[in-house]
């Protein structure tokens, strides 16, 4: 009888005592990140072949108490070696485990290879080899305190590798891990199967496999076993035989769906390769448009949702389960669901209530399964059920009416949809085209995180329901009150830029990368009148940001245009815009420069000057800050210096409860004229200090 230890992911011991059990296994005992237990020979290679949880099987070979390295090496020379693999078999070592004198395990792992290989020349008068790449023999030693424990790896390459996946999808599940998640599901072999996320298909081969009894180690070539000096061929040999002679036919019906064509071509080849490729139905299908394949049948729909590693944007991993929940619950009433994800939180989008909930290791993530039953009543209740946050749902749905026809009459295709019109509902929506960007406030600390995350799911659902949005199509961003330089932020590296259209400009815009998108919409229609100042004259564009005003000013006849600011990505942003709308000569410049020093330092004059100063910013200058409430005047000296008699100053800002000094002004032989309501478009008449503008000109 064959003493012996199976290695599995942490979480999934007890699953694999009972597996160990059913093959024949003995004596098992549940262990930190495995199972001891014991077979004969044939009831150990059919571990070996059967078990769909271990990662390896371990022999265990010798057991002792080491003291100092030279005790690991004196112990493990007095093992006879050569009674356990030949000589023209090479080895490995892997050793885990540190103490005080073993300090690292490259050098506990060269005392065992050096004891091995002392222990043939000395007993056969030849030394093996050593080799990392598919060694014939693995020895693991495990040192835990002073305790080692050395054993012989009957495995080869870790179980989980079946040997029908050559390449996978990004973050994929180990084979073990899948088979896992499948028999926690509660999917019943005779039932349809779908996971409407399905990547590589790892989920699916697995449970297809387990429906035909397929041996999961029936594809692999290479054994641990096979150059071990106990091994039976023999034996094996019968075992083989007796597993291909298992597999039976199957009535489930599997069904798989990623919307990704390549990941979809590789899982197909995967399920071949697994011998199951007839039995899964595999289809590029977006989740958002997942419908029951099967309604006269219950099944199971089983999934590992992307929860980070395969989605780049955490609002789109938002959106994604939300819309899940919701087809889910329309479509599939009566089927069960088994979700495995490394964060949980996601999964409380789903807005539903777990039956079951399972822990496991994926890795170094901690992930937790959660079961759902999907009550009968839900398929037709889902018709008439109100949205989560029914009253934000209903004020967003009556904006949206109003407000897109204004929008296409007036020609834009971006606006504020709603600017927290209710307080309990703390957010601004924003339309660009087809996509929709909300932005959160981030809420006081003495909100209970829970409860305001759980309104900003609420949101998003609605969001999407109201306004028939996909996953891709809403962008979610949380802001805090930012200063200076922080304001323009860089959030990602996606480079998704696409064309807009306002008025008779387009403007390219970012959603993603950047906390803001390119384009200030509070702004439109002082740009608009910008436009309408500018014809035969110098225009200057103060800290310009991507130079919208610039754009409004060429299209709108200026003889010259000049657009300053700091940012060398948001100038070359400003230059994409000023050519898409053909604005190419070299009547447009672009400065990349401080705009405090360029007011200071310029001899040019202008006719129009459009000024957007951040409400506060760090600067070499005025005691190195700048703040517009405090500085304005010392900003206007240097404004007029560069303003050509007559000219004209449009000078805006977004500081709440900004008072403009007239005083100040007029000493200085300038006189301003308020137009902030004026420039409050009909999207943002809620938010009347939105921003602030004046036209300041000469005396």
């Amino acid at each position: 009888m064959n003493k012996l230890f199976a290695s599995s992911p942490r979480g999934l011991e007890e699953l694999l005592k009972k597996e160990l059990t059913d093959i024949g296994a003995t004596d098992c005992q549940v262990a930190q990140g495995g199972v001891y237990f014991a077979a004969d020979d044939a009831t150990l290679y059919c571990s070996l072949l059967w078990t769909r949880l271990a990662s390896r099987i371990l022999l265990p070979i010798s057991e002792f108490d080491i003291y100092s390295d030279l005790d690991l090496y004196s112990c493990a020379l007095n093992i006879n070696w050569p009674a356990i693999f030949a000589v023209d078999a090479t080895f490995m070592i892997h050793f885990s485990g540190t103490n005080d004198f073993i300090r690292n395990s490259q050098y506990g792992a060269l005392k065992v290879k050096d004891a091995i290989v002392d222990c043939f020349t000395r007993k056969v008068d030849q030394r093996p080899n050593v080799t990392k790449e598919r060694p014939d023999i693995r020895i693991h030693a495990f040192l835990n305190k002073n305790r080692v424990i050395l054993s012989l790896d009957l495995s080869g390459e870790s179980l989980h590798q079946r040997g029908y996946r050559d390449k996978t999808g990004e973050a994929p599940l180990k084979e073990n891990l899948a088979a896992a998640i499948v028999l926690r599901s509660g999917w019943q072999a005779e039932q349809p199967l779908i996971d409407p996320m399905c990547g590589s298909g790892t989920l699916l081969i697995e449970a297809a496999m387990m429906a035909a009894n397929i041996a999961p180690g029936l594809k692999r070539a290479n054994w641990g076993f096979l150059s071990w000096q106990g091994f039976n061929p023999t034996l094996w040999n019968s075992i083989l035989l007796e597993a291909k002679a298992q597999s039976k036919t199957v009535s489930a019906s599997f069904f798989g769906y990623d919307n990704d064509s390549n990941v979809i071509a590789k899982a197909k080849q995967n399920a071949e390769q697994a011998g199951v490729g007839a039995l899964i139905h595999f289809a590029v299908q977006d989740v958002t448009k997942l419908i029951n394949p099967c309604p006269e049948r219950v099944g199971t729909i089983i999934s590992n949702p992307p929860y980070g590693e395969r989605l780049e944007s955490e609002p789109a991993l938002i959106a994604l389960h939300a819309t899940l929940g919701q087809r889910i619950k329309q479509f599939f009433a009566g089927w069960n669901l088994s979700l495995f994800s490394g964060a949980p939180q996601l999964l409380d989008c789903l807005q539903m209530r777990a039956e079951r909930i399972f822990k496991a290791k994926n890795g170094p993530l901690d992930c937790v399964q959660k079961n759902y039953s999907i009550a009968q009543r839900e398929q037709t209740a889902v018709v008439n059920a109100t949205l989560p946050a029914e009253d934000f749902a209903n004020r967003l749905r009556k904006n949206e009416q109003k407000l897109a026809k204004w929008a296409k009459q007036e020609g834009i295709e971006c606006y504020r949809l709603y600017d927290a019109d209710l307080p309990e509902y703390n957010v601004a929506i924003d339309r660009y085209k087809d996509k929709v960007v909300v932005q959160e406030y981030a809420p006081p600390k003495t909100i209970d995180p829970q409860k305001a995350k759980q309104r900003l799911f609420d949101i998003i659902n609605a969001t999407m329901s109201v306004l028939s949005l996909t996953a891709n199509q809403l962008i979610l961003k949380t802001r805090e009150r930012q200063k200076g330089k922080k304001q323009y932020q860089s959030l990602a590296q996606k480079q998704d830029y696409f064309l807009v259209r306002e008025y008779n400009a387009q403007f390219w815009v970012n959603l993603t990368d950047y906390l803001d998108t390119g384009l200030f919409l509070d702004h439109r229609i002082a740009r608009k009148m910008i436009g309408e100042m500018v014809q035969g004259k110098d225009f200057l564009n103060l800290f310009a940001y991507t130079g919208s005003a610039s754009v409004y000013a060429g299209l709108g006849g200026a003889k010259s245009t000049t657009t300053v600011d700091m940012s060398r990505t948001y100038l070359e942003w400003a230059d994409r815009n000023l050519k898409q709308n053909g604005l190419v000569s070299n009547k447009h410049r672009l400065i990349q420069a401080d705009c405090l020093f360029y007011l200071r330092e310029s001899e040019d004059q202008f006719d129009v000057i459009f000024i957007d100063p951040p409400t506060f910013s760090n600067s070499k200058r005025m005691s190195d800050t700048f703040d517009v409430q405090r500085d304005h005047l010392d900003l206007m000296q240097d404004l007029k210096r560069l303003l050509r008699p007559n000219g004209t100053i449009m000078f805006s800002n977004n500081k709440r409860g900004f008072k403009l000094d007239y005083d100040g002004l007029s000493q200085l032989g300038l006189q301003a004229k308020d137009i902030s309501a004026q420039t409050i478009s009909l999207d943002f008449k809620r938010n009347k200090q939105i921003h602030c503008c004046f036209l300041v000109t000469h005396r």
